[in-house]
């Protein structure tokens, strides 16, 4: 394919978004298809491969759980470089969207399973067979459409350039953990300062939580052993040819320790990598 072109397979868990993130690529300029009939793929991609129309530059092809390996294998199996925008949640909050909004589970609709729970559970286990590290997954269980549209625009911008990115979160274990990780580091073990009263009120973000994390020896040293492995890792991702990574730090409540570091971890790499963070469960507390 031409370097003009992209090719984007949207797909996910039924009810994580995959209509929404649709209609942003839409927004963005992008051609998109839904459903389009599995048997007339190798048609589509032939066209797109050689097309000098503008319409087939920009294409994002919506497809289903039991579709979606077929449009996989259809798009490696020609000299295209594709890229897989995987949509998902946790399964209580499908669970609970569905509930609330009265729809049909497609597994329901075309009555594969009995119970909703069972559609979630069956569905999730069909795209475990074909899940690869190099798909850009977003857990859109705690985001507002508004950060939905960012990540997606931070991914697939037409005017970007294609590039090993770091994504940084923060976020608290009492509020669940990101299911988009790619890894997880718990700094739940260093000195809290939710302790200590004077400050309670501020975050990581705060200069006060700062330098009583990063000050303290646990931290430092914790930061030279992680720096070790992440410095090698990172570059070895790189190296491979993924295109995004998420690092998630968690703490208690996602307010202190884990701003505190995701904060310094940003920092550290965004003068090497293209890098954004996060702080998915910081509070704006008042403060004094």
């Amino acid at each position: 394919m031409e370097k003009n072109k992209r090719l984007i397979l949207v797909s996910g868990m039924s009810g994580a978004g995959k209509s929404t993130a649709s209609r942003i690529l839409e927004d963005m300029g992008y051609r998109v298809i839904d459903n389009f009939p599995v048997q007339l793929l190798s048609l589509l991609v032939d066209m797109i491969e050689t097309s000098n129309d503008p319409r087939y530059s920009y294409i994002a092809l919506a497809t289903s759980a039991q579709d979606f390996p077929y449009f996989l294998r259809a798009v490696k199996g020609q000299n295209i470089e594709a890229q897989v925008l995987f949509m998902d949640a946790s399964d209580s909050v499908l669970l609970h969207r569905y509930k609330s909004t009265r729809r049909l589970h497609p597994l329901l609709i075309t009555n594969t399973v009995n119970t909703l729970e069972e559609a979630i559970a069956v569905e999730r286990q069909m795209f475990t067979r074909s899940m690869d590290n190099s798909f850009i997954t977003i857990d859109t269980s705690f985001l507002s459409e508004k950060e939905f549209r960012r990540r997606i625009e931070q991914h697939f911008s037409k005017s970007a350039v294609p590039t090993f990115s770091i994504s940084f979160v923060s976020f608290g274990y009492k509020y669940g953990v990101p299911m988009d990780a790619d890894l997880m580091i718990d700094v739940r073990f260093l000195p809290n300062p939710f302790w200590v009263v004077s400050l309670r009120p501020y975050s990581g973000n705060d200069k006060e939580v700062y330098d009583y994390v990063m000050d303290k020896p646990e931290t430092q040293e914790f930061l030279k052993r992680l720096l070790a492995f992440t410095d090698y890792a990172l570059e070895q991702y790189a190296a491979e040819g993924k295109n995004h990574f998420t690092v998630a730090i968690g703490c208690t409540g996602g307010q202190h320790r884990s701003v505190t570091i995701t904060n310094f971890l940003y920092d550290h790499y965004r003068t090497k990598y293209n890098c954004y963070k996060e702080h998915r469960d910081e509070k704006e507390w008042i403060k004094g």
